[in-house]
């Protein structure tokens, strides 16, 4: 899942949240560097990614991407299940919510700025400045996030041909993340659930 759901569960827990956005900036071991919460939040972001990998429905979504971007196919699905968190009225009942919670997630990140790294601490910026959070739910919003993959990328030269196949097959991309939603929900607060609670 990419930023949008990742920082959705952590169930607004600031600590936890700051963990779950940067892990994927915090390699193996790195990861003691931080306090004891925020380590919580990387393994829980570790924990949502393999759920969502071996997940049936993510399998399934990401054989509408591998004829153009290969092995990058479950980076755009993560892209795509961000869009239609954004949208799905179940999770958040308005635009108005969405925005209060990305407006929030910035600030929570904001006030722990002393831990993130800097790669991300640059890219923050951009993401609170162009709103990235919100601007899931567009599809303007969306192209631009594919070439963001793109541009992270290491042998990919255009979104184009995975931007298609996003709008060419939205239905059924649509149904593959009904399929997966309310799993990885359950999932991601059992796993949060334990790992608050474990012994400091």
């Amino acid at each position: 899942m990419n930023y949008l759901a990742h920082a959705y569960f952590s169930f607004q827990n600031e600590d936890v949240l700051t963990g779950n956005m940067i892990s994927d900036f915090v390699k193996g071991k790195k990861k003691f560097d931080y306090p004891l919460v925020i380590q919580k939040g990387i393994e829980l972001h570790r924990s949502i990614d393999n759920f969502t990998d071996n997940h049936t429905a993510t399998k399934e979504a990401k054989q509408y991407f591998k004829p153009f971007v290969g092995l990058y196919a479950g980076a755009f699905v993560d892209v795509v299940y961000d869009h239609f968190l954004a949208i799905d009225k179940n999770q958040f009942t308005t635009e108005k919510s969405l925005n209060t919670f990305t407006q929030s997630t910035y600030i929570a990140l904001e006030s722990n700025k002393i831990f993130l790294p800097e790669i991300f601490k640059n890219m923050l910026l951009n993401m609170k400045t162009q709103n990235w959070l919100y601007n899931y739910q567009f599809l303007w919003g969306m192209e631009k996030s594919f070439e963001g993959v793109v541009h992270r990328a290491s042998y990919l030269d255009s979104s184009t041909e995975a931007f298609s196949a996003f709008k060419n097959n939205y239905i059924a991309l649509q149904h593959c993340y009904n399929a997966f939603i309310n799993d990885v929900k359950s999932f991601a607060f059992k796993e949060f659930s334990i790992l608050i609670t474990q012994e400091n």
